[in-house]
């Protein structure tokens, strides 16, 4: 082989292996709609306004830990730029907001849109559109569904099943209870209703006095309440969000009518619910939980709640500690930014959904000991395991062991 043949050879080997590296380099990354060099767009719908307005502070809180990542310099080295609306807990605003989400500031995905009805008249949109409805603040059953919804994925635990273990812990303590269900007319109190029935068994028909639904667009709740008192019920399941279940708590009192109160664990804020239904109301009521309280001595020197006063400090002093919201918030913020780091710099939409289905025994913060989120790609129910606790003074007391939240569990 000649000089010149040996020379374009070794050039054109040279050639070869530098398109080859710059092929990986460029292989290396992949971005969808909303995804740059420098920044994540993610969408996101609260009811900043209406009925269910108190949960509007879970947004707020996520916008603040999203500050606090890029002021720490981003996700792999790009920012989050978190757009969020408002639908007024209304299911054709929601629709609106999340095609404008989509179509008009073309983010990313969309990730912890709040309620049941919301959710429900957004879910068949998202996933025509492939795009991730990524850990959905509801604890409907339907968001456990990746054969038919393989881009919607839910967050906190099933409604159904915590109902189920309402249901275990009455027939323990209440074998011959007389029961009043107060729940919201839709799936989400349809949901608890269903878990409450199936948990009872055989006994539902005979031990439920009363079902009784409201409608979000009623004004007060005080004549259903009044209503479960005057049919003897001496169980109140009461399956209602936050400014409702304060109506509740509060005209239980008025009325001197003292069930067994059964709140479920959404509107369990001692700052948005409690305290405004007035401690004394609240004594004895029982519901589960599966983050740490942040007026709970025992966490008083965790260093999970540490990391969260601090960040209340640095990023949210505004944010009233006493509302158990922004622990939702800022631990719900902390599994998108660890599933956006397993992405690497394969950020497409597929790959998100890929990784929110691959969290192994992950940990944010402030989740109760022993408790951990996991899924699968057949799994799309993250955290499945709750403690009973009951409101005693100004505070709530965990009881018992860590319970199965799964479905049959």
């Amino acid at each position: 082989m000649s000089f010149v043949t040996r020379r374009l050879a070794a050039f054109s080997t040279a050639l070869i292996l530098l398109a080859a590296s710059g092929s990986s380099a460029l292989s290396q990354k992949k971005y969808d709609t909303g995804v740059t060099d420098k920044e994540i767009k993610i969408g996101n719908i609260m009811p900043y306004s209406g009925p269910a307005s108190a949960y509007g502070v879970i947004g707020r809180t996520e916008a603040a830990y999203f500050r606090k990542i890029n002021a720490e310099g981003g996700i792999n080295g790009r920012k989050i730029n978190f757009i969020s609306y408002d639908d007024a807990y209304s299911p054709p605003k929601a629709v609106e907001q999340a095609r404008k989400l989509v179509e008009s500031d073309e983010v990313f995905l969309i990730f912890d849109p709040l309620g049941t009805p919301s959710n429900t008249a957004i879910q068949k949109y998202m996933n025509a559109k492939k795009v991730p409805q990524l850990f959905v603040s509801s604890g409907a059953t339907k968001w456990n569904d990746p054969q038919n919804f393989p881009w919607t994925i839910g967050w906190q635990p099933n409604y159904q099943s915590e109902a189920r273990i309402y249901a275990r812990y009455i027939l323990t303590e209440r074998p011959n209870a007389r029961i009043g269900v107060l729940y919201q007319n839709d799936d989400y109190g349809k949901d608890y209703l269903k878990g409450l029935k199936d948990g009872l068994g055989d006994k539902a028909a005979s031990m439920i006095v009363a079902e009784d639904a409201y409608e979000v667009a009623e004004t007060t709740i005080d004549t259903h309440v009044v209503k479960m008192k005057s049919l003897h019920a001496d169980v109140f399941v009461d399956v209602a969000t936050p400014k409702f279940a304060a109506q509740a708590i509060r005209k239980t009192g008025e009325i001197g009518w003292k069930p067994l109160h059964i709140l479920n664990s959404v509107a369990t804020s001692i700052g948005a619910v409690i305290k405004p239904a007035g401690f004394e109301n609240a004594q004895g009521i029982i519901s589960v939980a599966y983050l740490m309280d942040p007026l709970d001595p025992t966490w008083k020197d965790d260093p999970g709640m540490k990391a969260f006063d601090e960040f209340l400090s640095n990023y949210f002093p505004e944010g009233n500690r006493a509302d158990g919201l922004l622990v939702t918030g800022y631990n719900m913020a902390q599994t998108l930014v660890q599933v956006l780091k397993q992405c690497g710099d394969n950020l497409t939409r597929e790959n998100v959904m890929k990784e929110a289905a691959n969290l192994r025994n992950f940990r944010t913060t402030n989740l109760l000991p022993g408790i951990t989120i996991n899924t699968s790609q057949i799994d799309f129910a993250p955290i499945k395991q709750v403690r009973l606790r009951k409101f005693k003074g100004e505070t709530w007391e965990l009881f018992g062991p860590l319970l199965s939240s799964e479905i049959g569990g």
